[in-house]
């Protein structure tokens, strides 16, 4: 592929010739935008070079080492994604350092430093990944005393990401945004640069610490939200603004345009984020898994659980936290080896109960199936934790080997 400089009637170009024939040619602009010119606009094009795709050279990028520092750790997704035109695919692998390049506005607020840490798709997250990344956070503080930390992340599993690292951590003292895309770099209605950009603008003019994520409020480019990162949500598979917060308030709007931050609700002053020497709490490679309730179910989706030695159970109960454990009928009479199944369950486990319709409280006092259920063994009553939210949690505290049953309702990192 060339760098080619394309002299035009009324201006000069300069990019990475990617396509051409009889009429069009197309380039790739330094700002990382493509651009299609009719040929009868150019007088003259020059090679300036052949490109090289050195995936894992860094490239020096100056910056104005005056402003605050920021440093971005790159996980993969989308955010971090471009087109191979040597291939037409979508791809992640290219090194942190590129992201500047992508966004030159960041230099505007900050300066810039970046590590690759891995490059994977977000449903290939596990529990040690957690670890490995909170490692990286917190030798990156020790190295180079940044202002705050960006974590770029496939937003599919960004939300337990977030829930994990604001439990893992004590006493951090800067904040750490986690930032994902939904649509790639290189497409125009990509919303990595405002995500990106807007959560460099929240680091560098906040005073906060703690775990955030930072996504678009709405389908404008106004405007990105500030979540907690705890009981926050994916709630869309495709639009810009798919992140809520679940039982929460976001902590703040920050506006693109004039990077103004409009501080919506009060971050929990929580052992998380106090003074104090910075301390990993790390994650164990556990098995803990999920059941939905739902019509038509049968024991068996519960029994794998105790045949496979799991270490914790998330139910996602309907209504306040229910599961079908009453016979009515000659068709409901599943329900009494359903029943009988979740005891044999708690006997092995702590299961704990959420909410499947995401949103609301747990509740199992109001109804005979619920007082039933925290009398066999299941716990979560009152909890208003998202279902990712108690996920992470259970495996937290096992793997600290607590007493989930007294542990699992108190307050770490102001969850509730």
């Amino acid at each position: 592929m060339e760098y080619v400089k394309v002299h035009l009637t009324d201006e000069v170009l300069e990019g990475i010739l990617i396509k051409e024939d009889e009429k069009h040619l197309t380039l790739k602009l330094d700002s990382g935008y493509n651009i299609g010119i009719s040929k009868h606009r150019i007088s003259k094009i020059e090679k300036i070079s052949e490109v090289e795709h050195q995936n894992n050279e860094k490239r020096l990028v100056k910056q104005n080492s005056g402003l605050p520092k920021v440093s971005i750790l790159h996980t993969g997704g989308t955010i971090a994604s471009k087109v191979d035109y040597k291939t037409g695919a979508v791809t992640a692998k290219f090194e942190p350092s590129e992201l500047i390049e992508m966004f030159p506005e960041l230099r505007e607020l900050a300066h810039i430093e970046s590590e690759l840490v891995s490059n994977m798709m977000s449903d290939d997250m596990r529990f040690m990944h957690y670890n490995i990344l909170a490692n990286a956070i917190a030798e990156n503080i020790k190295k180079h005393s940044p202002k705050g930390i960006i974590i770029t992340q496939g937003t599919d599993t960004l939300h337990y990401t977030a829930a994990a690292l604001s439990f893992i951590f004590e006493h951090l003292n800067v904040p750490v945004v986690i930032v994902g895309s939904q649509r790639s770099s290189d497409r125009g209605s990509s919303d990595s640069a405002i995500n990106l950009i807007s959560a460099v603008s929240f680091i560098v003019n906040t005073t906060l610490s703690g775990v955030f994520i930072c996504m678009h409020e709405d389908m404008s480019d106004n405007t990105c939200t500030i979540l907690n990162g705890l009981n926050a949500r994916k709630m869309h598979s495709s639009r810009r603004d798919a992140f809520q917060s679940i039982n929460k308030r976001p902590v703040a709007r920050v506006n693109f345009f004039t990077k103004e931050i409009d501080y919506i609700s009060e971050y929990p002053n929580t052992v998380l984020n106090s003074k104090g020497h910075l301390k990993i709490i790390p994650f164990k490679d556990l098995k803990i898994g999920f059941v939905i309730s739902h019509p038509n179910m049968h024991h068996e989706e519960l029994d794998l659980f105790i045949d496979k030695k799991f270490d914790g159970l998330i139910l996602e109960g309907t209504g306040l936290g229910h599961m079908p454990i009453s016979v009515m009928d000659d068709h409901t009479k599943e329900h009494e080896k359903i029943k009988k199944s979740i005891t044999e369950l708690c006997k092995n486990m702590p299961v704990v109960m959420t909410p499947q319709t995401i949103s609301g409280i747990v509740n199992m006092n109001v109804y005979s199936p619920g007082r039933e259920l925290q009398e066999i063994g299941v716990i979560g009553n009152q909890s208003t934790l998202s279902p990712e939210t108690a996920f992470i949690k259970l495996a937290w505290l096992l793997s600290q080997g607590l007493d989930v049953k007294e542990e699992f309702m108190k307050d770490f990192r102001g969850e509730f």
